[in-house]
């Protein structure tokens, strides 16, 4: 048997939350889950754009942790919960400190920066960067929430969502350049031009 997908439930803009408050889809929260959720999409605009067989597998698993992370902003609180047979995972420290190590693996295979770099090269390197802002926009709004519902236990965030939302667009930044250097094209500098 087979869901439909509309439910008419939130024809009024509410939507609801994991344990079922309704609130409106212009919420903080919703903001923040719906920012990350448009990071996964741009995420997989960027595995369309390229067939590398390392990278690729890769983003598809940081796209896994973003459901995750969207899972954990939608369920208000700091602790577990479980509903029903769903299991809400909370993202961890661990996650941080994976992505700090594939920054740094990756950082290894490449030039050093002396200079600021524009978003753009090969197309793969081009979706990553959109990837990466949209990474930042998803992060502010995660900052936004954070400022209105802080640690608490009932109706807060994660803390650790920040930190993780600024390592990955850390990464998403040294993925591009990885897909630049992997499909032969420099990063292109960026030239204050004398007008």
């Amino acid at each position: 048997m087979s869901l439909r997908i509309y439910t008419r439930t939130g024809d009024s803009g509410q939507t609801g939350l994991f344990g079922g408050t309704r609130v409106d889809k212009d919420d903080l929260r919703v903001e923040a889950y719906g920012a990350v959720d448009e990071l996964n999409a741009a995420i997989g605009l960027a595995c369309a754009q390229w067939n590398d067989s390392e990278i690729v597998p890769l983003l598809q698993e940081l796209q896994g942790l973003l459901l995750l992370l969207g899972g954990d902003l939608a369920t208000p609180g700091t602790e577990a919960t479980t509903r029903g047979r769903v299991q809400i995972e909370r993202i961890k420290p661990q996650e941080v400190e994976y992505l700090e190590r594939l920054i740094d693996r990756f950082e290894e295979q490449l030039p050093p920066l002396n200079t600021f770099i524009l978003p753009g090269g090969s197309l793969a390197a081009a979706a990553l960067h959109w990837a990466r802002v949209v990474c930042r926009r998803a992060e502010r709004r995660c900052v936004s929430l954070w400022h209105a519902v802080g640690e608490d236990k009932e109706n807060g965030m994660n803390p650790t969502v920040l930190p993780f939302l600024n390592r990955l667009s850390d990464l998403l930044f040294v993925l591009a350049r990885v897909a630049n250097q992997r499909e032969g094209h420099a990063d292109i500098p960026w030239i204050r031009r004398e007008r």
